[in-house]
């Protein structure tokens, strides 16, 4: 097993803690942390976009002109998709791209992403994370202390409102819990701050 070191509030290192390699030290698979990333983003889409199509544009009831005769191609209507003002063809209708991975696939790319941070050295873990009131300069002195630099994802082992909204107006700053952590967010922070908690009930759920 591997050793990581626990820090508090202060950027002290208070304690050593021995991670579970069947969590955090795996050889991570790339393709599983793509296509997991892929899923997560395209479950995001509202997929709210819609365009007219012939028979929805107002107008075109009346025929522009004469069959045969005129020189032109044949019209039926001035709301055919080569005319101007006319419907959209093929266009984007509302749809839902949510589909599914198997169980299997997410856990492997859960795990890939965890033993990566702690591979590259991204994952901070903290004794404690907590605050007695709502304040922002407390959340910025922690991550200050423990060398939290750029896009910082904090992992809370249960719902803390202090902590969540002491963290809400700090750029680059984002808050989950262990039953809220995914794949994605984990991936797309360049530090990794996990209270050691949170770390336990992460060996719990996935050892």
């Amino acid at each position: 097993m591997s050793k990581i070191n626990v820090v508090d509030m202060a950027g002290n290192v208070v304690s050593e803690l021995e991670l579970n390699d069947a969590v955090f030290g795996i050889k991570p698979n790339k393709s599983a942390m793509h296509a997991v990333v892929v899923n997560y983003l395209a479950n995001q889409r509202q997929g709210t976009q819609s365009t007219l199509t012939r028979t929805e544009v107002s107008g075109g009831g009346k025929k522009p002109y004469r069959q045969k005769g005129t020189g032109h191609a044949r019209q039926g209507s001035t709301r055919a998709p080569q005319w101007r003002h006319g419907g959209i063809a093929l266009g984007p209708k509302p749809r839902s791209y949510r589909y599914t991975l198997n169980k299997k696939l997410r856990k492997l790319a859960m795990l890939s992403a965890l033993s990566s941070k702690t591979a590259e050295n991204e994952m901070i873990v903290v004794d404690e994370i907590k605050t007695d009131e709502f304040k922002t300069k407390t959340m910025v002195k922690m991550l200050g202390a423990i060398g939290a630099e750029g896009k910082t994802l904090i992992v809370l082992d249960s719902v803390d409102k202090k902590v969540i909204k002491s963290a809400a107006n700090i750029e680059k700053v984002k808050t989950a819990q262990v039953n809220t952590l995914n794949v994605y967010d984990i991936l797309n922070c360049d530090r990794f701050v996990i209270a050691k908690g949170a770390v336990e009930k992460l060996e719990e759920v996935y050892a």
